[in-house]
Parts: C-alpha cells; sequence; structure tokens
C-alpha cells in the first residue's frame, strides 16, 4: 500500500497528464549490521544487506517508487513482477502517456522484454552484458574493425562509432532484438558497450549517446535519496519496518524537492543539493511564534538567508505567508 501510494502521490504531481515520461530503475546497495529480515550477503559489495530498487523520473527530478529487496541480483520473473505492478498503477492515472523505461543490464531479461513488448505505449532501453555471440557479430567486427583503422591512420588518442544489429540470445526464444554497440577504439585498444532497445525512430549513436547515456543522473538522484538524506539508515530487524523508513526518507525527498522548485530563478541556491538545502534554510536557528492565526518565525539579524526564506514560503503557500510577512512589523 506505502508503494502504490508512493506512485499515486508522483502522478498527483503533475497537473495534466504527460504525453511521455522516462522512468530510470536502478539498485543501489545499503549494508545491513545486524539480523535484519531480508538481509543477504552480497559477494560483489562483500556485505551483508538489502538492494532496494529505486525509481525515478530524472528529467524533473521527481521520485516513484522505492521497493526493499534482499541484496541479490534480481532475477528476470522479479524484475517483471515489480515493473508490471508499478506501470499497472500508472495507468490508472495515465492510461495514454507513452513511457520510457531505462535501467543497466540487469533488466535485460526476456521475461521484462516480452512482458514490455506485449503493452501498448510502453518501450525500453537497457544495458546488454557482452558475449561471445556479440562479439562474433559481422556487423559490429566490421565496424570496429574499420574504426580502428581509421583511428591508427589519424593518430588519434581515441575515436568512437556506433553500429545496430539484430540478436536473439538462447533465453530469448525466437524473439530477434534491436541491439546498439558502442565502439571506442583507443591506444589501449577496443571497448564495446551494448544496449538493446524496442525503439526505432532513432538513430544508433543518439540511441546510445543520448536516450541511454542520460540514464547517469539517476546516480545523481539516487545520492541525493541515499547519501544526502540517509535512507540507507534501514536498521530495523523488521523488513516492513524498514520498508517504511525507506517511505519516510521518500517524504523528506519530495519536501526538498518541492522547495527546490519553489526557489526563484535567480537564486544561488536554485541548483543546490539537498544537503546544501538542508544546511541553508532547515538546520538554522530561529524563534517560532504559534497563536490562534498565523506563525511567526523570527530569525537572527545575519541570518544570510531569511529573504530567500520568504521567497521560497510565499511560492509553495501563496498568499497566507505574502499577507503575513507583509502584516509583520
Amino acid at each position: 500500500q506505502m508503494a502504490y501510494a508512493s506512485v499515486d502521490f508522483y502522478c498527483e504531481s503533475h497537473d495534466t497528464p504527460p504525453a511521455s515520461i522516462t522512468l530510470d530503475i536502478d539498485e543501489t546497495f545499503d549494508a545491513a549490521y545486524g539480523e535484519q529480515q531480508l538481509a543477504f550477503w552480497n559477494g560483489f559489495y562483500g556485505e551483508r544487506g538489502f538492494l532496494p530498487i529505486h525509481v525515478y523520473e530524472t528529467e524533473t527530478g521527481r521520485p516513484v517508487a522505492f521497493i526493499l529487496r534482499t541484496a541479490k541480483t534480481p532475477s528476470g520473473e522479479e524484475l517483471c513482477a515489480h515493473i508490471r505492478r508499478l506501470i499497472r498503477r500508472i495507468r490508472i492515472h495515465w492510461p495514454e502517456t507513452r513511457i520510457l523505461l531505462r535501467a543497466d543490464g540487469h533488466y535485460s531479461r526476456s521475461e521484462v522484454m516480452a512482458w514490455c513488448e506485449a503493452q501498448e505505449n510502453l518501450d525500453y532501453i537497457f544495458g546488454l552484458a557482452t558475449n561471445a555471440a556479440l562479439r562474433k557479430d559481422a556487423r559490429v567486427v566490421a565496424t570496429a574493425d574499420a574504426c580502428a583503422v581509421v583511428r591508427a591512420e589519424g593518430g588519434q588518442p581515441m575515436l568512437r562509432t556506433h553500429c545496430e544489429t539484430e540478436y536473439a540470445a538462447a533465453s530469448w526464444g525466437k524473439a530477434k532484438r534491436r541491439v546498439v554497440a558502442r565502439i571506442e577504439a583507443t591506444t589501449l585498444g577496443m571497448d564495446i558497450r551494448y544496449i538493446v532497445t524496442s525503439l526505432t525512430n532513432s538513430t544508433p549513436e543518439r540511441l546510445y549517446e543520448f536516450t541511454y547515456c542520460a540514464r547517469g543522473q539517476a546516480e545523481n538522484l539516487i545520492k541525493l535519496h541515499k547519501t544526502q538524506l540517509k535512507s540507507d539508515r534501514t536498521s530495523c530487524s523488521s523488513a516492513l519496518a524498514n520498508q517504511l523508513r525507506l517511505t519516510l526518507h521518500t517524504v523528506a525527498y519530495w519536501m526538498l524537492w518541492h522547495v527546490q522548485r519553489a526557489m526563484p530563478d535567480a537564486a544561488v541556491l536554485k541548483h543546490a543539493e539537498f544537503a546544501t538545502l538542508q544546511n541553508r534554510l532547515v538546520k538554522i536557528g530561529a524563534r517560532v511564534i504559534e497563536t490562534a492565526t498565523r506563525i511567526r518565525i523570527a530569525f537572527a539579524s545575519a541570518c544570510p538567508d531569511k529573504d530567500l526564506f520568504v521567497q521560497v514560503l510565499t511560492r509553495l503557500f501563496g498568499r497566507t505567508v505574502a499577507h503575513a510577512q507583509a502584516q509583520a512589523p
């Protein structure tokens, strides 16, 4: 219910249903130092903990959903179940919105891609791990050889190009999907990365460099949620209690996101991170005087951000704050 409420709150934060959205899905590791439910050993991180799923609308920085889960690599069946519930909840509010799911190679599972392809107005672009079949693909080999030759002949330290092919892993059955390869030839050798996508109306270069690589911004949003708002403090013994903790940290994220959006365009803190907003506008000393009709906040005369504080409150609450500020002695 809390997870569904988080999705509902995200949808209601839009005044009108958007024509299209891009949702970034990723996991982040939360260490556990006790006997918490769902805590599991993860060999990559060398610790016991959780691997909660984070979902953001990265373009606007809005949080969408956060799911506490054990710290093992998710299976295709598990990921498909999470995505199915997420999309169906969003469809209650926005039945016609085109949705693009963007994630790393954990999500390029046959169950996930097959389900997405069966839905209307739903596309995906996922990272894809390399393998022997992709390395031997004729189009990729030819493009990589040409890139290496041009780089060497031109004496360049690095040269990047892109190509696409059709590929079907054994676990995918007979379904062949569009795979884009980013090929980079350097003086140290060849580096090739792959993505798989259902998108058809864009070039390989644009799909990789602009559409897929933009998911890097989601890492910054995870940093805001996890590091600056301390959402990795999942130290309760009950998994449900830790999910509630994750939800409360998401509420804190929404509060600071609204403060950031209410910031005047010319303000120095317009693009500040959450930790800076907390130190400058939240963790400050003031005298709070409550009466039956209003709340007065008295700042020290030397407070550097008192005017900005009033501007943000006025934008958040409208006339009430503006009137109270005008009537203040």
